[in-house]
């Protein structure tokens, strides 16, 4: 209640400052009125009943709060709405080649009066639904090859058909539909920034007008005067991320100091450092190869002490030297050291003998995976692993509307499946001591035919509860997605499979392959930038990265004739 009334403060806010009648243009506000409305009343009716309903309509609609009050999310679901009509053109595709393929696979495996020559018929095309269930998983080749094995048992030639299928849906297809999302998105991507563009020099254009009009240029007149073109270049500045810039080295009087000062801000330093890490790991990976059959009382924990005491003290050294060159602010300017640093705190902390937190191979494994961790310092003193981990970094913050709707997606779907699929599998009572006993055991009390859901006993992958998010995130990943969509069709219905399969092409075939296509953007632009550069330069050139830049070749700037036209037109501002 506490949210739903900020909800309706925020919009009482909105509806006030922008009025009635450019509130009742705006869709998104009139869609958060109704929202807010329904649930508003859904809550009064939770209340009514002492919370003990089943289903709530407002957790359906908890998401558009989300949405509505990001811009960008707004322009990912308009490009998603822009690029439906492209992608229903392939999905129907996709639909007629696999309901062709049944087809045929119908006729080529029908049943015979000899039951040995049966198999692939009473497995996977016994009937039509069965039949598009089988190819539709092996499009997504989570059959593969077990689907056609019966077949292929008989003759080989029967693999022809299963081939044929999956080099033309899977390979073709599917890559099309990527390359179609991709183009679309990219052109809406273009548009939108081609939009955004023109909207922001014509408010600079406009605020160098008004400045003008109110007298404000000759009342500074004295300074010195400022032309339009200035004007812009002042707000494209400050648009860009500030650069970093290291502070100043110390300085020290005595030459031999100066000396050692040279030699340990040098680069080969930190070059040494990293092979010292290599070695480090590479210690660590004999020791673990070589105690991978001992138990925890077998293993000689001592020489690993000694071999990681040992690099953990040249790492203390190595601390000390670079904050002995660079000084404290010098030494902290460098993302590097902070990492660096942090973690050789943490490993000396980590090894201290009397601590009584944790038992001592728990200890080492915990330093074993810092110093492994620690390993990750080579990454920016390697060129295409710099590009790549940049790439990675900048996803995060330039993807964030798509991450929000991706979030949306997910928490509909589960709200949904739970409402659908609760408490419909429930796990056999002597799963407690199944958990414990070996595999030949788990084989034997069950009789499922091998790769369900039962015989797998993917008994906590169900949607009791929201944890049924992990649920989702398997099914997307379409390895064994089959198991689940068979298991609630058999304890539910066949019409389980329809929300399975629009999940996997919601998330999978839709999402996955957007996601894709942005990273290939963003990376795409980042190697012309920094295929000519140092390693050094790549991070230098991260702090523009943004869509403006992404596309700056193919944005073209609105003339001074249509900047002045539009403002003129512009029915908020009076310009003489």
């Amino acid at each position: 209640m506490v949210c739903l009334l900020i909800f309706c403060l925020d919009l009482a806010v909105k509806s006030y400052l922008i009025g009635w009648d450019e509130f009742r243009k705006g869709k998104w506000l009139i869609g958060y009125t109704v929202v807010l409305s329904f649930s508003i009343i859904d809550w009064v009716l939770s209340v009514s009943m002492v919370c003990d309903e089943r289903l709530r309509v407002r957790r359906l609609l908890r998401p558009f709060f989300l949405l509505q009050n990001s811009t960008l999310m707004k322009k990912t679901l308009k490009c998603i709405k822009r690029t439906l009509p492209e992608i229903a053109s392939v999905i129907l595709l996709l639909a007629l080649h696999l309901c062709l393929f049944t087809m045929i696979g119908m006729l080529l495996f029908a049943k015979t009066d000899d039951p040995k020559r049966n198999g692939e018929w009473e497995l996977h095309f016994r009937d039509l639904p069965q039949s598009l269930t089988s190819l539709l998983v092996l499009l997504t080749t989570a059959n593969n090859p077990d689907v056609m094995i019966p077949a292929y048992s008989l003759n080989r030639g029967y693999a022809v058909f299963f081939v044929t299928f999956s080099v033309i849906g899977t390979y073709c297809l599917m890559n099309l539909l990527t390359a179609i999302i991709y183009n679309q998105f990219r052109g809406y991507l273009l548009m939108s920034v081609q939009t955004s563009i023109i909207r922001r020099r014509l408010g600079i254009r406009a605020a160098f007008q008004v400045l003008g009009c109110r007298g404000e240029v000759q009342r500074y007149a004295d300074v010195g005067h400022m032309d339009r073109e200035q004007f812009r270049k002042i707000f494209d500045e400050l648009d860009k991320d500030r650069i970093k810039e290291h502070p100043p080295l110390p300085q020290y009087n005595s030459p031999v100091l100066q000396r050692l000062q040279m030699i340990f801000s040098h680069y080969y330093l930190t070059i040494l450092g990293n092979a010292v890490a290599l070695a480090n790991v590479m210690c660590i990976c004999t020791v673990l190869v070589l105690n991978s059959e001992k138990s925890t009382a077998e293993r000689d924990n001592f020489l690993l002490e000694i071999i990681n005491l040992c690099f953990i003290l040249y790492y203390v050294f190595e601390m000390c030297v670079k904050i002995f060159a660079f000084g404290w602010r010098g030494y902290l300017s460098y993302r590097n050291n902070i990492f660096d640093g942090f973690l050789t705190v943490l490993l000396l902390v980590t090894l201290d003998p009397s601590s009584h937190l944790m038992s001592l191979w728990e200890m080492i494994r915990l330093v074993n995976m810092l110093i492994v961790f620690r390993f990750l310092r080579i990454i920016p003193d390697i060129k295409l692993m710099a590009l790549v981990a940049s790439t990675l970094l900048d996803l995060v913050k330039n993807l964030r509307a798509f991450a929000g709707i991706l979030v949306v997606v997910y928490y509909v779907f589960a709200v949904f499946g739970i409402w659908l699929f609760e408490g419909a599998i429930k796990p056999p009572p002597e799963m407690s001591v199944i958990s414990n006993t070996t595999m030949e055991n788990i084989t034997s009390n069950f009789s499922m035919e091998c790769g369900t859901y039962e015989q797998l006993s993917y008994w906590s992958n169900n949607f009791d509860d929201f944890a049924s998010l992990i649920l989702l995130y398997n099914v997307m990943i379409v390895n064994n997605w089959q198991a689940f969509m068979e298991a609630y069709s058999r304890y539910t219905s066949d019409w389980a499979k329809v929300y399975f399969v629009c999940w996997w092409l919601t998330s999978s075939v839709m999402w996955v392959n957007l996601f894709v296509a942005l990273i290939l953007e963003n990376f795409i632009y980042r190697w012309d930038r920094s295929h000519s550069c140092s390693v050094t330069d790549v991070e230098r050139i991260r702090y523009e990265t943004s869509l403006q830049l992404i596309f700056k070749e193919q944005i073209q700037e609105p003339t001074e004739e249509e900047l002045t036209c539009q403002l003129h037109q512009h029915p908020h501002l009076h310009l003489h």
